[in-house]
């Protein structure tokens, strides 16, 4: 039998064991192992036979040369470029993918040496073994990561199929391997973050960066390559603010740093510190009193948010909207978007709060109020609010109080029952107070009192009977009528005594005294026998017709 030669030229002499020269050719590093084989049986479901040496025939693993459908790229008899990988036995392992790859391992090896070194590749990891980790990157070349230059990881149980960055530190041309370092490019990044951030942190004009990431508490912005934090408090003078409703992801802002933080590696930006201050132009410009046009940006139950256009809000209170105390939402005032007048009625610089009034820029309507009424008028008020101690009228937009006493001449009456909100009453203006701007109203004086009406139907001298309702040192308080209330002074009680009186006691008496303008009555009980000795002299005096004698007729009127 002929000699044959092997891949590298060495002769086999006939009968020389194969797995034997294999081994010596492993333990030579031989370089050029590249073989061309020819497949020679394809129909296997696992590994495809192929001829490496026309003596031997090497077994492929049969996914090394199929498409993505599973399909055969090869059939019996092409040629293929394989690799010996391996012995099974006495079969050599041989892998067409190695060989693919280790030629781009050869070719990547050609570039200059010095431009290839400490440059960056990105790819995944593989395959593992004892001394660290086989990657791939896109263009099928394959690297070595010792596990001296993996660097941390979070999660180090299973790193296969994980795409990693790294530096390339060694071109290791004897076993043709690319050594890479993550720990390196780690460390590297690293210092140029340091160098940069403080590059950053020392430079006192605005940077130009971009928007990487929106949440509620901010904005991710990056500013060569670095990622700082712009709190949603540092976006404007206004105060805090919703990032989402300025900004969009992708867009570019000018920031400046103001703190990193070397123990946390946290860089705080912020966009207004990148801006002049407004409230400086405020302190300068703006005095407590002016008039400014400001837009509602921001409507809530409690008030409204104004822009003054120069990245400063202002707060207008509900109770600075309108002259009306009973509005009841600012947005049945106002809109968003609207541009309103308003007056500066405080500027705090210690606390940069701003706050306006929209009411004290409307017509006063007490003034108008005032040319139209005065004390004495009777007029038509709607009821706007019900309250313990009465009610309140709006006539012509002028709010007056109609207390509980003023609403009827009952005793106990009071507005919350008699009246309802929104009803229209007629009352009478019984007092303006033009300082504090207050109006006293009244609905009882529009009719007669008790009292009046009594004093109008009786006189004095007339006899009367009541109920005791109170027993004091000076006198007792007799109710006549109904909402009728006499005074009998203790002189005037004769023949009764007070300390044989009680409450509730009915008792007669004469009018005294009634007095129109501060609506007293006074009663007497000893005028009450000289008014019927009176009575009665008259009487006689109109009846005297001789027919009995005088002291008949007295002890008969007196009866």
């Amino acid at each position: 039998m002929e000699n044959e030669v092997n891949s590298n030229n060495e002769v086999l002499q006939e009968g020389e064991d194969f797995a034997a020269m294999l081994e010596k050719s492993f333990k030579d590093g031989d370089k050029s192992s590249f073989i061309e084989g020819v497949i020679v049986d394809a129909s296997g479901d696992e590994f495809i036979l192929v001829d490496v040496n026309k003596k031997q025939e090497g077994h492929l693993k049969r996914f090394e040369i199929t498409d993505e459908n599973g399909d055969l790229k090869y059939k019996n008899g092409d040629k293929i470029e394989v690799v010996i990988t391996g012995m099974r036995g006495e079969t050599p392992v041989v892998s067409h993918l190695k060989a693919a790859r280790k030629k781009k391992v050869r070719e990547f090896m050609n570039q200059n040496e010095e431009e290839v070194l400490n440059s960056v590749m990105e790819a995944k990891i593989v395959n593992s073994n004892k001394g660290g980790f086989i990657l791939i990157d896109e263009n099928e070349v394959e690297y070595f990561l010792p596990k001296s230059q993996v660097g941390f990881f979070k999660n180090q149980r299973n790193l296969v199929g994980t795409v990693i960055k790294a530096k390339i530190i060694k071109l290791d041309k004897d076993s043709e391997s690319i050594i890479i370092s993550r720990k390196r490019f780690i460390d590297d990044k690293r210092k140029e973050k340091r160098e940069l951030i403080a590059k950053i942190m020392e430079q006192e004009e605005a940077i130009l960066g971009v928007i990487k990431q929106i949440t509620t508490f901010g904005m991710f912005v990056d500013v060569g390559g670095v990622d700082g934090l712009v709190h949603y408090s540092e976006i404007s003078y206004k105060g805090p603010v919703n990032p989402k409703s300025m900004f969009e992801e992708g867009e570019e802002v000018y920031v400046k740093a103001i703190k990193y933080d070397a123990k946390k590696r946290h860089l705080s930006l912020s966009i207004k510190a990148a801006n002049p201050d407004p409230w400086e132009e405020i302190k300068e410009q703006l005095e407590v009193g002016d008039a400014i046009m400001v837009t509602v940006n921001n409507i809530e139950p409690y008030g409204v948010f104004v822009d003054l256009g120069n990245d400063v809000e202002g707060f207008l209170h509900i109770s600075e909207i309108s002259r009306d105390k009973h509005i009841k939402h600012p947005k049945d005032y106002l809109e968003l978007g609207q541009e309103i007048d308003v007056e500066v009625i405080e500027i705090n610089m210690d606390t940069r709060r701003l706050r306006v009034s929209l009411k004290n820029l409307l017509p006063d309507p007490f003034v108008e109020f005032l040319k139209n009424y005065k004390e004495g008028d009777i007029v038509k008020g709607e009821i706007t609010t019900l309250t313990t101690f009465g009610a309140f009228v709006k006539i012509d937009n002028v709010e007056g109080l109609l207390h509980n006493e003023d609403i009827s001449w009952k005793k106990g009456d009071k507005c919350r029952d008699l009246l309802k909100t929104g009803e229209e009453i007629e009352v009478k203006i019984i007092s303006i107070d033009k300082e504090r701007q207050k109006l006293s109203l009244s609905k009882k004086v529009l009719v007669d009192s008790p009292i009046a009406k009594f004093m109008k139907e009786h006189r004095n001298g007339d006899i009367v009977n009541g109920t005791i309702r109170d027993i004091k040192e000076f006198g007792v308080f007799v109710e006549i009528e109904e909402g009728v209330d006499a005074l009998i002074r203790l002189e005037d009680l004769e023949p009764l005594v007070a300390e044989e009186l009680n409450k509730k006691d009915s008792i007669e008496a004469a009018i005294a005294f009634m007095d129109n303008r501060r609506d007293r009555i006074r009663l007497s009980v000893k005028r009450v026998e000289r008014i019927r000795e009176q009575q009665v002299l008259k009487n006689i005096n109109d009846e005297d017709d001789g027919a009995t004698s005088l002291g008949e007729i007295i002890r008969d009127q007196l009866r």
